[in-house]
């Protein structure tokens, strides 16, 4: 009896093929994420493209469309940046100066003392707290070094603000051809209807996930913004801009922002931290369980215990990136186990290769 046979040697090639391709993308990570976020910015454009596309300013042209599109968008940013955009970057720049010494004060610990005689603390308090900042000096400054770390690390990034928008026109041009060249790959039918119909739910997946982020992110802006103005809260419109942008992270991201605004506003000697704090977490109650189901409408479908997983599984394996791209990732894999189980069932009940029609009537 021969050691390989023909279904063992199908069974290792596969294999192989599978850790071959995982090897490449794992080295091309960098720019992979690239091609992936460019995807997330067409879905986001889409559907104003189709909308112009089928005026009589556009004629039928998607170019045309695309390139009004961009315009817009243009336009749109650039009229923010002048409304707003002074008093952001003065903030920024504010907060920029002000930072390392309240580094310096929490380091050494007097910021004890600061904080603690304006807010009532007693004498042994402040000795105890002071006490334990200056133990725990190492700690802080290994965690300010980090945060500055990744922060330089973003910002050599910032080219790809301007790739990733090219890169997603081509996309917006030609992702319907893109899509059916993946299924012309398939070499029977049934596998082409397969593949076909696992891409009709990761469109419907993405378009309605990516909008769904952006929306919530933008209303996490404006609510920050205007509440912690409303508190007079230092710094404001920078924390506000924080807690938006933190949005579009999942889970972790409104944590990161909640305490990046708590812990401002506490070095900033505000007077109201505790009315600072239940803002946050209301807000937070109202987002997650009023606002974003409304928004995402069902679409991903993903426990929270999965999404927790997801989150903390990309953390760990790409950091910031991979805890944005877990959850599109692991409602990708639900949506492939989903539907080759559905079209196993059909063709054991029926003994022919059902259509996209059948698997989804199951």
């Amino acid at each position: 009896m021969p050691i390989f046979d023909q279904r063992t040697a199908r069974v290792l090639s596969t294999v192989l093929l599978f850790l071959a391709v995982g090897a490449f993308l794992w080295g091309a990570r960098h720019t992979v994420i690239a091609f992936l976020f460019a995807i997330f910015f067409a879905y986001l454009l889409d559907p104003v493209v189709e909308l112009l596309g089928k005026t009589k300013i556009c004629r039928n042209s998607r170019v045309r469309a695309i390139a009004l599109v961009y315009l817009g968008l243009f336009c749109i940013l650039g009229t923010v940046f002048y409304l707003v955009g002074p008093k952001l970057v003065k903030e920024g720049q504010a907060l920029s100066q002000s930072l390392p010494g309240l580094l310096e004060q929490v380091q050494s610990g007097q910021i004890a003392h600061q904080i603690g005689s304006q807010r009532g603390w007693s004498w042994n308090t402040q000795v105890r707290v002071e006490q334990f900042l200056a133990s725990h000096r190492d700690v802080i400054v290994h965690w300010a070094s980090d945060f500055g770390t990744r922060v330089a690390g973003v910002a050599t990034n910032a080219i790809w603000l301007i790739i990733i928008p090219i890169l997603a026109i081509f996309f917006l041009k030609d992702g319907k051809s893109f899509a059916e060249s993946l299924v012309q790959t398939a070499d029977r039918r049934a596998q082409k209807q397969l593949v076909r119909g696992v891409l009709e739910d990761l469109h419907l997946m993405l378009a309605a996930y990516i909008r769904a982020q952006l929306i919530l992110a933008a209303i996490s802006l404006v609510v920050y913004t205007i509440v912690l103005t409303v508190l007079r809260v230092p710094y404001a419109f920078v924390l506000g801009a924080l807690g938006g942008l933190m949005e579009f992270i999942p889970v972790v991201g409104p944590l990161v922002a909640a305490m990046s605004i708590l812990g401002v506003s506490f070095l900033s000697n505000y007077p109201h931290l505790l009315l600072v704090a239940i803002f946050l977490g209301v807000w937070r109650l109202i987002q997650d369980y009023v606002v974003s189901p409304r928004v995402m409408g069902g679409r991903v479908e993903l426990h929270p215990v999965a999404a927790l997983f997801g989150v903390l599984v990309g953390a760990e394996i790409a950091g910031v990136v991979g805890v944005y791209l877990s959850i599109p990732i692991i409602a990708t894999l639900r949506i492939l186990w989903r539907r080759w189980q559905r079209y196993e069932e059909v063709r054991k009940e029926t003994g022919v290769n059902p259509s996209p029609a059948d698997v989804r009537a199951t």
